[in-house]
């Protein structure tokens, strides 16, 4: 089932471009991740969908339109940064959520162990810190029992061990089952958390699908030797080596992932090739970013 189906979606600010004919699709059950620099257009787009926003053209839908005008009410949200009560503590905050969501029979226990605030429920919100804040934004986006959690930016400022916990957080709310769109300008945080992924810039699509497609699964080597040209000719003869290129006094390998550094350096020895230079890295969501928004 599609989830969120955006189609062709503009928005101007002014003589600013904030999307561009942006078009994307989100199934159910995804960790879609809305990737991009600063400026990118994904706080407009989350904003839009959320109707925050009024765009100038295009479309989106909710749930294939089962839920008609009320989709809204299935979806939960954390935009910017978490704003409550602070001489309140985490259960009376929640309450307030909920009589605004009218949610009646909110079910605080489940969600504040969910966030790991079992311990703190009792504390006023101002004595939280930044990531406790931050779990506490989680946990009201999750009163109602969405389906669907929009998260734009979520370890924004906080230290490793807050990102570490809200990663843990947000993949424990995908294990029961929800859809999750999260919009975030960090790579390892998107690369570790999201199945699938959208990069975009300057309001405009750059590419989109699955982690693993986005991420060219080969593994980069480099090697030297005294005789590179002997080199290259028994390079040709392996088929797991797919693209070989010449840099300086180094052939730099596109190889394979099931063909090992190790398998290689074997393979040369038995030839007569001692290499004297070895050096396997995989590609990471890094460099592909790097090289798709050069565009």
């Amino acid at each position: 089932m599609k989830i969120l189906q955006i189609n062709q979606l503009s928005k101007r600010y002014g003589t600013i471009k904030a999307l561009d004919r942006l078009s994307l699709s989100v199934e159910k059950g995804n960790i879609f991740g809305l990737l991009g620099p600063n400026g990118s257009g994904k706080t407009t787009t989350l904003a839009i969908v959320l109707g925050i926003l009024k765009q100038n053209s295009g479309s989106f839908e909710w749930f294939e339109g089962k839920y008609g005008d009320k989709a809204r009410l299935r979806t939960g949200a954390l935009l910017e940064t978490p704003n409550f009560y602070p001489y309140l503590n985490a259960d009376d905050n929640l309450d307030i959520i909920a009589h605004i969501k009218g949610v009646s029979d909110p079910n605080h226990d489940q969600i504040l162990d969910l966030v790991s605030l079992q311990h703190r429920r009792k504390s006023n919100f101002s004595t939280y810190s930044l990531g406790m804040k931050q779990r506490l934004a989680i946990a009201a986006a999750m009163v109602g029992d969405p389906e669907v959690l929009i998260f734009d930016e979520p370890t924004n400022g906080l230290d490793p061990q807050g990102i570490a916990d809200i990663r843990t957080i947000i993949k424990n709310i995908a294990d029961q089952g929800k859809t999750i769109i999260m919009a975030s300008h960090i790579l390892d945080e998107v690369e570790k958390v999201c199945s699938h992924v959208a990069i975009i810039k300057n309001g405009v699509m750059l590419a989109q699908g699955n982690v693993g497609s986005i991420i060219n699964d080969d593994i980069t080597i480099e090697i030297a030797s005294e005789d590179l040209f002997s080199l290259k000719n028994f390079l040709s003869d392996i088929p797991a080596i797919s693209q070989v290129e010449q840099q300086s006094n180094k052939l730099i390998l596109s190889v394979d992932p099931s063909f090992s550094a190790a398998e290689l350096n074997q393979l040369a020895f038995q030839k007569g090739l001692i290499l004297t230079h070895l050096v396997a890295r995989s590609k990471s969501l890094e460099t592909e970013f790097l090289e798709i928004t050069k565009q």
